[in-house]
């Protein structure tokens, strides 16, 4: 059979078959909350898998830059990644490379769990997770310090150098295990889903098909309503009780009141038993919308967790009793709330949002059980700016990669790629939910 129809089988097969059961991993999509460039990322138990003797790390020589010339794009970094041959077929009998693209975390949190893992001894397939620059140990310019030291040193931190490194590595690859003719297909989660697609879209002579996995890739521009991602969070949350979500809805106006109050900070930081005292009660607010809105994206459970708790109250306590109920639930065993849990969670995310990954989510008034923030492009400019010294090119996602009108523009030239979503992950509404062609096509579930 040809090489090209069997591998796109491959992965139609491989959706069909497990994407109803499985994410492609467990489910780590970015997340970002007002102007906040906040992501979220899941370490794998390494305990849970059977077999982490067959994953050999290895490091590809890199290059700093592929798209210029000067003297300095020629220096080199260790770029991570690793390798699972145990149910490899091998290269004389065409076997399939299955290449998972590195995010924004380190590699090893992508290791042993998901499709790829599942369905790699059915198919023969050889496994490579390969990192993304500047995470992990994949760092230019000796380490994290030098790499993350200024402007400067990040400017090469970009997703089509990222691209560009993949492509690199899977054809040194390819050649150092004499396999040029074994079909790859790229898969990919979030962010890295949207870097499979593109990878497909731009690369389609290294790899022939993509799975790309809750790829938010329309969330750009002014494709998507910035409340899209609220919107599906407060559904969640609805879906699993009605008096939860007004309870939470109303609870903003009623700490507001207390806020506003003589010694109101203080008053919420002894409700709330937080870490410090409040200096503002944003901070408050930005801890309990961004829980609200990891339980959504990650696990329905949580959420009726959250609202077993919120309305398991007395008839006769009031509703900021029962929030502050519902974030002792949340903080689970801890002494206290932290209101700083999220700052700087993620460096390398916070600089991939403020130049390029400008995707925006906003909370207009009425639109979601949050508090009203709707997005302020000049205001995430001038965070950015204070930040790193740079403005966000808000628009380059799709002047690279495309986005608007995308029916007619991929059904044109792209091919073979599986958009997948669960439809109560809050970023599914950016993704790609419709088929675009016969070998383009999107599938959902309720998940």
């Amino acid at each position: 059979m040809e090489i090209r129809s069997f591998s796109f089988v491959v992965l139609c097969t491989l959706l069909l078959v497990m994407c109803c059961v499985l994410p492609i991993l467990a489910m780590p999509p970015f997340l970002m909350q007002k102007q906040g460039h906040h992501s979220f990322m899941r370490k794998t138990d390494k305990s849970s898998i059977s077999n982490m003797d067959s994953y050999k790390t290895y490091n590809y020589t890199q290059v700093l830059d592929h798209f210029s010339y000067t003297p300095q794009s020629y220096q080199t970094f260790p770029q991570r990644y690793v390798m699972d041959k145990s149910n490899w077929g091998g290269a004389q009998n065409n076997s399939p490379i299955f290449v998972y693209l590195g995010a924004e975390s380190d590699i090893e949190g992508a290791l042993g769990v998901g499709i790829m893992t599942d369905q790699a001894p059915k198919f023969k397939a050889l496994l490579v997770f390969i990192e993304h620059r500047y995470y992990g140990t994949s760092m230019p310019f000796g380490g994290k310090e030098g790499a993350y030291a200024n402007a400067t040193t990040l400017g090469y931190f970009t997703s089509t150098q990222a691209l560009a490194d993949y492509a690199t590595v899977i054809i040194a690859l390819k050649k150092d295990l004499d396999a040029q003719t074994c079909p790859v297909i790229v898969f990919g989660e979030s962010y890295g889903g949207m870097l499979a697609a593109w990878f497909r879209l731009k690369y389609p002579h290294v790899t022939i098909g993509a799975l790309a996995a809750s790829a938010p890739i329309l969330y750009f521009d002014d494709i998507t309503p910035t409340y899209c991602y609220g919107r599906i969070v407060t559904e969640n949350f609805r879906n699993a009780s009605e008096i939860c979500y007004k309870r939470i809805n109303e609870s903003w106006d009623m700490m507001d009141k207390i806020a506003s109050s003589p010694q109101g900070l203080i008053k919420l930081s002894i409700l709330f038993n937080t870490c410090q005292n409040l200096s503002s009660k944003d901070a408050l607010y930005d801890w309990l919308s961004l829980k609200y809105m990891g339980a959504a994206q990650y696990n329905f459970q949580k959420v009726e967790g959250i609202c077993n708790t919120i309305n398991s109250l007395p008839e006769e306590e009031n509703t900021v009793s029962r929030i502050v109920a519902a974030a002792k639930y949340i903080n689970g065993g801890r002494t206290c709330l932290d209101q700083h849990e999220f700052d700087s969670s993620n460096p390398g995310w916070d600089w991939q949002t403020c130049t390029e990954m400008v995707i925006p989510i906003g909370y207009p008034p009425g639109k979601t059980m949050f508090p009203p923030a709707p997005f302020d492009i000049n205001a995430y400019s001038r965070d950015c700016n204070l930040s790193y010294g740079v403005k966000p090119r808000s628009h380059w996602a799709t002047t690279e990669f495309g986005g608007h009108n995308i029916k007619a523009v991929l059904r044109d030239f792209g091919s073979n790629i599986i958009f997948s979503n669960g439809l109560r992950d809050p970023y599914s509404c950016g993704g790609v939910l419709e088929n675009i062609s016969e070998s383009l096509l999107a599938i959902s579930t309720e998940l």
